[in-house]
């Protein structure tokens, strides 16, 4: 795939998925909808964002999301993120519900989780691309596989880390890493902080204050979830 560039400290774990058959495909349909005109978010610099800002050996905690937000100006390459100045999507809003109930965090007035990547925390999408208005559109294109292969790298470690799955999306992805069952780590199993279910589980849930407890008894330390100081 000659578009992406890999960190360096991914690189051992995803590059032999990357010069795969279907991400080559994955390549060349990316190459073709620009050249017809439709707009594809992340840009290509902000494709491998998650993973650039949060290398492997520094993970210690893994947020599975589903595709980019397909709005204008929205995705920047860390899933449930928006940079700073755009409005806070509904699910964010629930997440920061749930931080500020579960930890006493006031809500962040931005959307920028670029903190929590730079403490370990990997805000990976399940696909890494979407063509505008058009939510879904580059699922089962190849992404999947580098994706799997991000989180297989992460469960394989002997570093315990926590996984927050949210909605059955996230949870049957990680369910076929076979490492997750028997490893050091900690799975959090809730409904996804959206609208439509956040009211089923995800409030309530209390995924932060585990999180740092477990880190904690593990020697990793607790990751700092105030985002309202920060800058980005």
């Amino acid at each position: 795939m000659t578009s992406i560039s890999l960190p360096e400290s991914w690189r051992p774990s995803l590059e032999p998925v990357l010069q795969s058959p279907p991400l080559r495909d994955l390549d060349a349909f990316l190459d073709a909808e620009e050249r017809i005109g439709k707009e594809i978010y992340p840009p290509r610099d902000a494709r491998l964002a998650a993973l650039e800002l949060t290398p492997l050996d520094q993970v210690r905690v893994v947020i599975l999301g589903q595709d980019p937000y397909h709005g204008p100006g929205q995705a920047h390459g860390l899933a449930f993120s928006v940079r700073r100045g755009v409005k806070i999507p509904p699910s964010l809003v629930n997440i920061y519900k749930e931080l500020e109930t579960d930890l006493g965090i006031p809500r962040a007035g931005h959307g920028n989780l670029t903190r929590w990547a730079q403490q370990g925390v990997l805000l990976l999408n399940n696909a890494l691309t979407v063509e505008v208005a058009n939510a879904g559109s580059h699922q089962g294109k190849g992404w999947e596989l580098l994706t799997d292969a991000a989180v297989e790298a992460v469960a394989s470690r002997p570093e315990p880390t926590v996984f927050m799955l949210w909605g059955s999306h996230a949870q049957k992805k990680a369910a076929r890493i076979a490492a997750l069952r028997s490893g050091p780590h900690l799975v959090l199993k809730a409904q996804h902080p959206s609208p439509l279910s956040a009211y089923k589980g995800f409030f309530g849930s209390k995924p932060f204050s585990q999180a740092n407890a477990f880190l904690q008894a593990h020697g990793r330390g607790a990751i700092d979830w105030r985002l309202q100081e920060t800058l980005f």
